[in-house]
């Protein structure tokens, strides 16, 4: 059957396909399209863990997986075809042509020597409020301590769910006081974490509102909130609200146009400029030498 969702036999290599295999997806997907390691523990995301056979486990939307790579093969393990249209599809945005994108991006000979170091990097679609939240707590932090961060506030204030616990609700949070966050160890960070919960919990900033905004609106916006400046707020709208348009700005990044790009990213990248900060985000990071 074909339709929304499926792939018949010409579609195969092209855009993947589908397979259910009990509580198993695999989906076809060169590594080039899609690197677990490169995706999933680039800065990104922080409730991903790796394990010793190379294999990821982390929940997301309160659904626990764990995705490996098998060749050209991506399995999605503990997932129904339900979920897995749901929730893990538009999450690892496969429904987007990285290919294409990369092919783009080769008109520029920098940018495409960052795509051909990383080519495997996607941008996740993360639940909105977990990214806002996870960008706040993630300020003068490295991935490392984030990731703790954020996993002691599921642990203490979040559902047990299979594998460990959901990302703590607005609702949740709003009536918290920072002393309340001790146990996370977020230090300032709790008052911004606190601040924005509440605003969020009482309907003043409507996160699904600022999906449907125009950028600069939803920027604004979100800059409402204690703690939130213009990098957290791209961060958000980038791994939170699919705004391929945002380009987060931290120090790497700033090394990286202020040496490679001075007049801006080029023509190429744009309306994606996202896709291409990841990119050379993680080329920077790794040949840090180059931006001294």
């Amino acid at each position: 059957m074909e339709g929304k969702g499926c792939y018949n036999r010409e579609n195969f290599r092209k855009e993947g396909v589908i397979l259910p295999i009990l509580e198993e997806i695999a989906v076809t997907l060169p590594r080039a399209d899609l690197d677990l390691d490169e995706t999933l523990d680039c800065g990104q995301c922080f409730r991903w863990e790796r394990q010793e056979d190379g294999s990821y486990t982390g929940i997301v939307r309160g659904r626990f997986c764990r995705v490996e790579r098998q060749g050209d093969r991506v399995l999605f393990h503990g997932v129904d075809e339900d979920d897995f249209q749901r929730v893990w599809r538009p999450y690892f945005d496969l429904d987007r042509d990285y290919g294409s994108l990369k092919a783009q991006f080769s008109c520029d000979p920098i940018l495409a020597e960052a795509a051909r170091f990383a080519p495997g990097i996607r941008i996740l679609r993360q639940e909105p409020w977990e990214a806002l939240c996870s960008f706040i707590l993630s300020q003068n932090n490295n991935i490392k301590r984030i990731k703790g961060l954020v996993a002691r506030l599921c642990a203490h204030f979040g559902d047990p769910v299979e594998g460990g616990f959901s990302f703590p609700t607005p609702e949740r949070l709003a009536p918290l006081s920072p002393e309340d966050l001790a146990p996370v160890r977020c230090g300032f960070r709790a008052g911004y974490v606190l601040d924005a919960a509440r605003r969020v919990a009482s309907g003043q900033i409507d996160l699904d509102a600022v999906a449907a905004m125009d950028i600069d609106d939803a920027r604004e916006v979100l800059q409402q909130i204690h703690g939130v400046g213009p990098k957290v707020a791209e961060c958000a709208l980038l791994y939170g609200f699919g705004r391929m348009e945002c380009c987060p700005m931290d120090v790497w990044m700033k090394k990286c146009i202020s040496t490679l790009f001075p007049c801006g990213l080029p023509p190429c990248s744009q309306g994606v400029e996202g896709i291409a900060q990841q990119y050379l985000f993680h080329y920077s990071r790794c040949h840090p030498v180059l931006f001294r």
